[in-house]
């Protein structure tokens, strides 16, 4: 049973995130397919991003066999010779660690067009250097004449960038539709309040889908079962100190 009404911080404070990023764009798709037009089609795909990892876990390795060569002084008749040496060096690798981010993508059937894309943020998107690579991918959408979808269901990391200070809120949605940018609509809301039902743009003229996030998450947080494994004893940062309050209160008032 969920102890919050809405979002369940925990899930990203303990380690959960990516389990639950896979299962709600799972939910988030089929909620899409069952109101889409017949003229459209939704579609998960997914980005691979290759981050390296902090020189912490650089590993460091020596090579089997390092080989070098010397040449006989000059002047000698005889040919030079060249020897091989088992001499070996440590040299630290730079190894990469693969990020897998899945995201939804809307066509149009007819004439095979991307009309919008929906992002769930992950941690890796707002801390960097995965950060830069989303914003990056990003501009680039907003460049084209496609709808983007952003939910930023995450208390940790920097926020997506706007021209003036976010509402107050915990958790957002950003709607950039192609013929308002560069304006953008924001939802907001905070950790007391369940989530809300957001317009997915289409392409005109027809009407936005109308999408119960607060469903879709429900779905992915009870099929996790998350509430079992969390540790609500722990302390949750990102929060101000009423809010805190407010947490511990549901934390006591939640059936064990």
């Amino acid at each position: 049973m969920a102890v919050f009404p809405g979002i369940d911080a925990y899930v990203e404070a303990q380690g959960f995130w990516p389990d639950f990023h896979a299962a709600f764009i799972t939910y988030w798709r089929d909620a899409l397919a069952d109101r889409l037009p017949e003229d459209y089609e939704v579609r998960m795909d997914e980005r691979v991003n290759l981050v390296d990892l902090s020189s912490d876990h650089v590993k460091r390795v020596e090579p089997d066999l390092a080989v070098t060569h010397q040449e006989s002084f000059a002047g000698r008749t005889s040919v030079p010779s060249r020897v091989a040496t088992l001499e070996p060096v440590t040299i630290p690798l730079v190894i990469e660690e693969e990020q897998r981010e899945t995201y939804i993508e809307i066509l149009h059937r007819r004439d095979r067009t991307l009309v919008a894309v929906l992002e769930l943020l992950s941690p890796a998107n707002k801390h960097e250097p995965g950060r830069g690579l989303y914003l990056t991918r990003r501009n680039v959408l907003l460049h084209q004449n496609i709808h983007l979808v952003e939910l930023d269901f995450l208390l940790g990391g920097q926020r997506l960038p706007l021209k003036e200070p976010y509402p107050l809120g915990h958790f957002f949605v950003l709607i950039a539709r192609s013929e308002l940018r560069p304006d953008c609509q924001v939802h907001h809301w905070s950790v007391r309040d369940s989530l809300p039902s957001i317009p997915i743009p289409l392409k005109k003229p027809d009407a936005d889908v109308l999408i119960d996030l607060a469903s879709v998450y429900s779905t992915a947080y009870e099929r996790g079962r998350y509430a079992r494994s969390i540790d609500y004893d722990a302390h949750l940062t990102g929060l101000a100190e009423d809010e805190w309050t407010w947490v511990q209160g549901r934390v006591r008032a939640a059936p064990q």
